[in-house]
């Protein structure tokens, strides 16, 4: 498997503040890529070079062996882009929103008109196919926004969010659409805050922060590298949580506070869970996630 995508010491900076602080990574042809960090890591910003929103400070991005700087039509003809946010025209019908788009790409209007009928009944919603815009419930504008980046039958399809807002039913369809996609060739970058989704969709995910990539790996190595295959919870009396923290460090575990818990890692859980709760104390097990892995390198800190 080659890389599709070759990001190389790439930095922007606004002013006195840098948003990507040297990055290098490469993206793998077919892959789900997933791109993990709290607001403000660089998530976005990375992004918008990428799609060439946002002009380079310093280093170099290539796509399918493509210089970005060099030939940005090229390479941006090859992307299908998913946004966070919903830019669709409330002036124009479903089918108008796709068909008008197509122009972009140059397809002619009855290909235009043949892809649009596809791609929305890709999503279910072919009914709707001559709806006006406000009509469709937000889930129904985040699966169009879906189908419309698929109309040109893209190499590379960036996603930003892809299912906020969506309930759950529509949440299934969308990832059940996406794996599809995948396994035709398709190469899927994903943004995300949502852990569960990374987790069930990546084959490997980034974790960013402060315009720096801390950890990358698959999903389940990167929880077995850095928290373990289970958790101890514990949850004890406010008077006693300091002293039960010291106490399990000199124990030679990996504990540390979240909120009115202590949780422990890379621990012998069931044991550990055990002799916690013949001495009195309320402990539980369950399986590490991505989430875990998320706050432990990033910490708990609200980030606005």
């Amino acid at each position: 498997m080659s890389a599709i995508i070759e990001i190389s010491n790439l930095t922007k900076r606004f002013k006195d503040f840098t948003a990507v602080d040297g990055l290098s990574l490469d993206i793998m042809e077919g892959e789900c890529f997933g791109l993990l960090g709290p607001n403000g890591a660089g998530k976005t910003t990375l992004v918008k070079m990428l799609t060439t929103i946002s002009p380079i400070t310093s280093g170099s991005i290539k796509v399918m062996g493509l210089d970005l700087a060099k030939e940005p039509r090229r390479i941006k003809a090859s992307f299908g882009v998913v946004p966070q946010g919903d830019n669709l025209d409330p002036e124009l019908s479903v089918i108008e929103n796709l068909t008008s788009f197509a122009r972009y790409f140059e397809i002619p209007r009855a290909e235009a008109l043949r892809r649009s009928h596809d791609v929305l009944s890709l999503f279910k919603l072919e009914h709707k196919a001559n709806g006006q815009i406000k009509t469709l419930s937000g889930g129904m504008k985040r699966r169009l926004l879906l189908a419309r980046s698929l109309l040109n039958n893209p190499k590379i399809i960036i996603l930003d969010e892809p299912s906020v807002g969506l309930d759950p039913q529509s949440r299934n369809l969308v990832w059940q659409k996406l794996r599809e996609l995948q396994e035709r060739g398709v190469t899927l970058l994903l943004t995300t805050q949502n852990m569960d989704e990374a987790a069930v969709l990546s084959d490997r995910v980034a974790v960013m922060y402060q315009g720096r990539i801390l950890a990358l790996d698959t999903p389940k190595a990167m929880v077995l590298q850095h928290v373990g295959q289970e958790v101890v919870e514990i949850l004890p009396e406010a008077a006693e949580a300091e002293q039960m923290l010291a106490d399990l460090k000199k124990r030679g575990l990996d504990a540390e506070p979240a909120e009115s818990l202590i949780q422990v890692f890379h621990a012998d859980a069931g044991n550990l869970c055990t002799d916690l709760t013949t001495r009195g104390y309320r402990a539980w097990q369950r399986l590490g996630t991505l989430e875990d892995v998320f706050m432990r390198l990033t910490g708990r800190a609200l980030v606005e």
